[in-house]
């Protein structure tokens, strides 16, 4: 198993303590909280991925399962989260009931383009693994995680 991810599988009850929706984006008050993913395996709507090698790097896809994803709130919480310069934890779908704690992320990018395998507009954001939550907050915004 890649070194950058964690070896611990989690139940949902154990993530729902952490993200409580079973959404991918899970915000509060247009402020990032944390993020799912299941790298397309099981809702190829949202298809995620390393980008290049580097484990590091993701490209997640925004909020919107049909057609031209808009400027919904989770995507404005992610817009917001490169602003804020936060990272939050990311939990990987294995299977039912089988989540991986990725470690923190940071959002540091965003496009809006079109995507031709999906025939739709789709909001991308480049995530960036962090060492810990708060490692080189960039805003004063920004506030611990609890």
């Amino acid at each position: 198993m890649n070194e950058h991810y964690t070896e611990q599988i989690f139940s949902w009850d154990e993530v729902s303590r952490v993200h409580p929706i079973r959404r991918g984006v899970y915000q509060r008050d247009g402020r990032l909280v944390s993020l799912l993913t299941d790298f397309g395996r099981i809702n190829p709507c949202y298809p995620d991925r390393h980008v290049g090698d580097d484990a590091g790097v993701i490209e997640y896809t925004g909020q919107g399962r049909r057609g031209d994803q808009q400027l919904t709130p989770a995507n404005r919480a992610l817009l917001a989260a490169i602003e804020s310069g936060h990272a939050v934890p990311l939990f990987n779908k294995l299977a039912v009931g089988r989540w991986q704690h990725m470690g923190y992320w940071r959002v540091t990018a965003a496009r809006h383009a079109f995507a031709a395998a999906e025939n739709r507009m789709l909001w991308r954001f480049t995530l960036k693994r962090v060492q810990s939550p708060m490692s080189n907050v960039q805003s004063h915004k920004a506030k611990p995680m609890s």
